[in-house]
C-alpha cells in the first residue's frame, strides 16, 4: 500500500472478498440500491423507445406519401397553419362578422402530375359475434405502395373487391369474428368478407374496418337515409406524392385556398417560428415552458431523486456498519500493520463502491432484458409500438452513476466511524465510547425552522405548491439531522418500562450511531407515507362534502339520444332482465326535425328546441344585449356579489344531477316523481290536468306558463344568435305548477305529461327510463348488464347511484403496507447490528443463567423500539407538510371564489369547504401495528441459543 493506487487496489480487494463472504448482507444492499436502479433505467428504455423520431412518425403518418390534405373548412378563404399542420385559422379576423363555415374543393390545389390517394373515414354500429359493436370504418386503397408504414398486416391479405375489408386484431377480438367471416352494419343489406387482420402502429387499440374506395361509406349513408335516420358523415384526406415534395412556401401556397397541409419535407425539417404567419396572429402564438417552471420542475425531480437516495442511504448505511463492526478484527489488524486511518476508510468505502458497481451493474442489464421481454406488454399499455429499441448510453451510464454515488455516501458514516476506533479496541472487541456530535442538532433544528418558515410562507402567503413541498422537505431533513438527539430523548422514558424494554431502549440511545439512521429511514418513509395519507384523506373528506347524487340512493337511469331513441326498448327490458327493479318510469324527449336527429339538432331536416326564459327572470348579469356588450360590466363588484347571493335570478347552485336534453324538459307520467322521491301532491295533480311539472322557477312567465320554442331553421338560428338577435322559431305556451320549495330534482327542471305535449304540438321520441330498486345492485348483476348492453352497439348513458365512492382507499392500504415495509426492513438491519454488538452480553447473560428466550425478546424489543421511535417522529413530522398544502390549496379556492363573485361569473353562494382530516386509521395502524409486527418478526427469527464461545477479556 505505498502509493494511492495499489492501496485502493488491495482495499476494492478486501471489501469484495467480504462482501461475497457476507452474501446475505450484500444481497440486501444490493437490492435496495439496484430495484431503484433498474424501474429508473426500464422507464428510461421505454420511454425512449416509445418516443418516435420525425422519420418514423411521418410514416406512421403519411406513409411514403409527400403530403396530406385536407379540407379546412372555411369556405375556401386564405389560412395560415403551423408546420405540424395541427392548428390553422382564416387570414382574415371576422370579430364582428359571421365565422366562414362550408367546404372547398381540395383536388383543385393538388400540384399537377401528382398521385393521389383519397383516406376516408367514418363509423357504423357493425355487426359481430355479439351483437353489434360501433367501430370506425376507413376507405384507403392499403395495398398500394405509398400507405406503406399506415398500417402493419398481421395475417391474410388486403382488400381488393368491393365486398372485401381487413379489421384490426382489437376488433377482431372484441367482435369475436375472426378472418374469414363476414360483417355487416346496421340499417346496411350488404355483407362483407374480412380477409385480413392488420394494425395501426400508433394506436393498437383501435376498432376500425378497411375497405376500399367508395366499397362501404356511401352506400352506408344512403342506407342510413332511405331508413329515416340522419346521414352518418365522413372526413376525407387525400395523400399526395409529388415529384417536387411540399415545402414551407408550397405549404403557404396552399393554405391560399383554404386547403390545411401536413407535409413530410416540413415536420422533418420545419421552418423558423418567424417564418410561421400563425405564430404572429394575436392568440396563436406558440407557447413553451418557461425557465421559471423548467426550474420548478427540474427543482422538484432533484428533491424526489435526493430523498430517494437518502432514503436508500439511512437504509443502506446500517448495514454498512454492521460489516464494518463484523470484521474490526480484521480492519484492527490493518492497523497493526502500519495501516493509516484513511486506508480502513478506504476499506469500508470499498464496500459501498463494490456493492454500488454490482448493483449498477445489475440493474442496468436487468433493465435492457425486461424491456425487451416486457416489450409487447409495454406496448399493448401504451397503446403503440416502439419505434426501435433506443438505448442512451449516457443517460443509463448517468442512472448507474446515481447507483454507485448512494454506495459510496452510504459507507461514508460506517468508514469515518470504523476509522476512529484505536487499533487495541478493534482487536479486543471493545466498543468504547464516543459522545455524540453537538453541532449536528443545532443544524437539523436550524433546517427545521427555516424550512417550517419557508412552508409557512408558502401556505399563509404565497399559492405556490412547490415552496410549501420544498419548505416541508428541508424541515424533514432537519428531523432527520436531529434524530440523534431526539433518539436521546426517547431515553429518559426508559424508567418507566419493564426490564426487557428498558435494556432495549437503553442499548439503542447509548448506541445512537446504528441507531439513529435506522429510525431516520423509517421517519422519512413514515412522513411521506403519512403526508400523502393526511393529504389524501382531507381530500376524500372535500369531495365526499361535494358530492352531488345525480339519482336517489339505489335508483337508476338509462337514456338512449342517437337514432331517435331505437334501443330504447331493449335497453329497458335489459336493466329489467338484470337488476332488481321496484318501480319502472319511462320518458320521453321534444323531437323537432325527423325522428333519427340528435337532441340538439345537426344534420339537413333536423332542428332544435329551446325552453324560453321571459326577459323579466333573466339574470342582469348573464343577459345578451343588443351590441354583444358584458352585461356584468355595468355593475361594481359588491353589486355583483349582491345580486348573486340574494337575487333568485342569478342563482347558480344546482338541484342535483343533471340530464342531457334541452332545458330539463322530459316527457313522462307520475311514476317519475315517484322514483326521484318527489312527494308533492300538486305535482301529480299538476301533471294529470296537463300542465308543466316545473323546479325551476326563472321558466315561468307571468301568466304562470313556459314557453317552447321550436327551431326549424338552424342556420337563421346561428345567424340571429351571433347578430345577438331573438332566434326565430315557432312557440308553444304550457301552463306550469311550480313545486313550492326547493326540491331536489336531480337534474329534471321540467316534466310533462304526453297528452299534454301532443296538446302543444311537440314531437316527442323515446328517451330512456328511470328505475327505482328494490336493493342495491351488486356487482355481478352490473356485469351481466353492462355486458348485454355493449351487444346494442348503442351510446347508452347508464348510471346506478352508489353514493360517494371513495377510489383512493387502495393507494392508502399501498401507502401504509409500503412504510410498514420499509420500517421492518429498517428497524430488522438496526436490530442485526445490535445483536451483533450485544453477542458478548447476551454471552454473559447465558454463562450467568439467564433462559434461552431472553435473547428472543431482547432482540424483539430493540427492533419494536426502534420501529417505534421512527413512526412516532415519521407521523408527527408527515402531517404538517400537508395541512400546509391543504391551507395553500384553501386559499387558493377562496381567492377564486371571491373573484368569480366579484366578477359576476356565477358560482356557488357559500365558500369553497377545504376541510383537513387526520387518517386516525392508518396512523393507528403504522403507531401500533407496524411496531409491534416487527418485534415479534423479530423474536421469532432471532435464534434462542448463540453459538458457543468463550467470554473473551475487555
Amino acid at each position: 500500500m505505498k502509493t494511492w493506487f495499489h492501496s485502493w487496489r488491495a482495499a476494492i480487494r478486501i471489501a469484495r472478498r467480504d462482501a461475497w463472504r457476507s452474501k446475505g448482507r450484500s444481497s440486501l444492499v444490493l437490492a435496495m440500491i439496484a430495484l431503484p436502479i433498474l424501474g429508473v433505467s426500464a422507464l428510461d428504455l421505454t420511454y425512449r423507445s416509445s418516443e418516435l423520431s420525425p422519420a418514423e412518425r411521418v410514416e406512421r403518418t403519411m406513409g411514403a406519401a409527400d403530403a396530406i390534405l385536407r379540407d379546412a373548412q372555411v369556405e375556401g378563404v386564405p389560412i395560415v397553419q403551423d408546420p405540424p399542420g395541427e392548428m390553422h385559422t382564416p387570414v382574415k379576423d371576422y370579430k364582428d362578422e359571421p365565422w366562414p363555415n362550408g367546404p372547398t374543393d381540395v383536388t383543385k390545389t393538388i400540384p399537377a402530375g401528382s398521385t393521389v390517394l383519397t383516406d376516408r373515414s367514418g363509423s357504423a354500429k357493425l355487426t359481430t359475434a355479439h351483437g353489434l359493436l360501433t367501430a370506425e370504418v376507413r376507405e384507403l386503397k392499403t395495398s398500394d405502395p405509398m400507405t406503406r408504414g399506415i398500417t402493419t398486416l398481421l395475417s391474410g391479405r388486403f382488400p381488393e373487391k368491393s365486398d372485401e375489408v381487413m379489421a384490426t386484431s382489437h376488433f377482431l377480438e372484441t367482435s369475436g369474428l375472426s378472418v374469414g367471416s363476414t360483417l355487416s352494419a346496421r340499417n346496411f343489406d350488404r355483407t362483407y368478407r374480412i380477409v385480413g387482420s392488420y394494425e395501426l402502429p400508433d394506436s393498437l387499440g383501435a376498432d376500425q374496418v378497411n375497405a376500399v374506395p367508395g366499397a362501404f361509406l356511401a352506400p352506408y349513408a344512403k342506407a342510413v337515409e332511405k331508413a329515416g335516420l340522419v346521414s352518418p358523415g365522413y372526413s376525407t384526406t387525400y395523400l399526395v406524392r409529388s415529384n417536387g415534395g411540399f415545402t414551407w412556401n408550397t405549404v403557404q401556397q396552399i393554405n391560399a385556398k383554404g386547403v390545411a397541409v401536413v407535409s413530410r419535407a416540413v415536420l422533418l425539417d420545419p421552418p423558423a417560428e418567424s417564418e410561421v404567419p400563425l405564430y404572429a396572429k394575436d392568440g396563436w402564438a406558440r407557447y413553451d415552458s418557461s425557465p421559471g417552471a423548467d426550474a420548478a420542475t427540474l427543482a422538484a425531480v432533484a428533491t424526489v431523486v435526493g430523498l430517494a437516495m437518502l432514503e436508500i442511504c439511512l437504509l443502506a448505511g446500517p448495514a454498512f456498519a454492521v460489516g464494518a463492526r463484523r470484521s474490526r478484527r480484521q480492519l484492527g489488524l490493518v492497523g497493526a500493520n502500519g495501516g493509516a486511518r484513511s486506508h480502513i476508510r478506504a476499506i469500508v468505502l470499498s464496500g459501498g463502491l463494490v456493492i454500488g458497481v454490482a448493483a449498477a451493474v445489475i440493474g442496468t442489464v436487468l433493465a435492457v432484458i425486461l424491456t425487451l421481454v416486457l416489450q409487447p406488454v409495454l406496448e399493448d399499455t401504451m397503446n403503440q409500438r416502439f419505434g426501435s429499441f433506443d438505448v442512451r448510453p449516457l443517460e443509463l451510464l448517468g442512472i448507474a452513476l446515481l447507483a454507485v454515488l448512494t454506495g459510496l455516501l452510504a459507507a461514508v458514516v460506517p468508514a469515518i466511524t470504523a476509522s476512529r476506533q484505536t487499533v487495541l479496541a478493534s482487536l479486543t472487541g471493545r466498543r468504547g465510547v464516543r459522545r455524540s456530535s453537538r453541532v449536528l442538532p443545532l443544524v437539523g433544528l436550524a433546517a427545521i425552522l427555516v424550512g417550517a418558515a419557508i412552508a409557512l410562507f408558502g401556505s399563509l402567503v404565497s399559492e405556490q405548491f412547490v415552496i410549501v413541498a420544498g419548505g416541508s422537505a428541508i424541515a424533514e431533513l432537519g428531523v432527520v439531522a436531529m434524530t440523534p438527539a431526539l433518539v436521546g430523548l426517547f431515553g429518559r422514558t426508559g424508567r418507566w418500562l419493564p426490564l426487557a424494554p428498558r435494556l432495549a431502549l437503553r442499548d439503542a440511545v447509548r448506541n445512537r450511531g446504528r441507531t439513529a439512521p435506522a429510525v431516520a429511514a423509517v421517519l422519512a418513509a413514515v412522513a411521506g407515507t403519512v403526508a400523502v395519507s393526511t393529504f389524501m384523506a382531507s381530500s376524500e373528506a372535500q369531495n365526499r362534502a361535494g358530492y352531488e347524487a345525480q339519482l336517489p340512493h339505489g335508483a337508476v337511469s338509462a337514456f338512449v339520444t342517437e337514432e331517435g331513441g331505437r334501443d330504447v326498448p331493449a335497453v329497458r327490458e335489459a336493466v329489467q332482465r338484470y337488476l332488481p327493479v321496484d318501480v319502472s318510469a319511462d320518458v320521453q324527449r321534444v323531437s323537432v326535425g325527423k325522428p333519427g336527429c340528435a337532441p340538439w339538432g345537426g344534420g339537413a331536416g333536423c332542428g332544435r328546441y329551446e325552453v324560453v326564459i321571459p326577459r323579466a327572470n333573466e339574470c342582469p348579469l348573464y343577459t345578451f344585449l343588443p351590441d354583444g356588450s358584458d352585461p356584468s360590466e355595468k355593475y361594481t363588484p359588491e353589486q355583483r356579489r349582491k345580486l348573486i347571493a340574494e337575487d333568485w335570478r342569478c342563482d347558480q347552485s344546482s338541484r342535483g344531477g343533471g340530464i342531457h336534453v334541452d332545458g330539463g324538459l322530459l316527457v313522462g307520467d307520475a311514476k317519475v316523481l315517484q322514483v326521484l322521491g318527489i312527494d308533492e301532491p300538486g305535482a301529480a295533480k299538476a301533471l294529470a290536468e296537463g300542465k308543466i311539472v316545473s323546479f325551476a322557477r326563472e321558466h315561468i312567465d307571468k301568466n304562470g306558463t313556459i314557453g317552447i320554442k321550436q327551431i326549424t331553421d338552424l342556420a337563421a338560428a346561428d345567424k340571429a344568435a351571433a347578430e345577438s338577435r331573438p332566434v326565430p322559431g315557432k312557440i308553444s305556451s304550457v301552463p306550469a305548477y311550480l313545486v313550492p320549495g326547493n326540491p331536489k330534482s336531480y337534474g329534471l327542471q321540467g316534466l310533462m305529461s304526453p297528452a299534454a305535449a301532443k296538446a302543444a304540438g311537440l314531437s316527442t321520441l323515446p328517451a330512456g327510463s328511470y328505475f327505482s330498486t328494490e336493493r342495491m345492485p351488486d356487482s355481478e348483476q352490473r356485469q351481466k348488464l353492462d355486458g348485454e348492453l355493449a351487444k346494442l352497439g348503442s351510446n347508452v348513458e347508464l348510471h346506478v347511484e352508489e353514493g360517494f365512492v371513495n377510489s383512493d382507499s387502495l393507494v392508502l392500504i399501498a401507502l401504509a403496507v409500503f412504510a410498514g415495509l420499509v420500517t421492518i426492513g429498517a428497524a430488522g438491519i438496526a436490530t442485526g447490528l445490535a445483536q451483533a454488538d450485544a453477542e458478548a452480553d447476551l454471552k454473559t447473560l447465558a454463562a450467568v443463567g439467564a433462559p434461552p428466550r431472553v435473547r428472543r425478546t431482547l432482540s424483539g424489543f430493540q427492533c419494536g423500539v426502534v420501529a417505534a421511535m421512527g413512526v412516532i417522529l415519521g407521523s408527527a413530522a408527515g402531517v404538517l407538510p400537508a395541512i400546509g398544502l391543504r391551507l395553500t390549496e384553501e386559499r387558493e379556492r377562496i381567492r377564486f371564489y371571491e373573484e368569480s363573485i366579484a366578477q359576476g361569473w356565477g358560482t356557488s353562494s357559500s365558500p369553497p369547504y377545504v376541510p383537513i382530516v387526520i387518517p386516525w386509521e392508518t396512523l393507528a395502524g403504522l403507531l401500533v401495528a407496524v411496531p409491534l409486527g416487527a418485534a415479534l418478526l423479530a423474536a421469532l427469527v432471532t435464534r434462542s441459543r448463540g453459538a458457543l464461545a468463550r467470554r473473551e477479556a475487555t
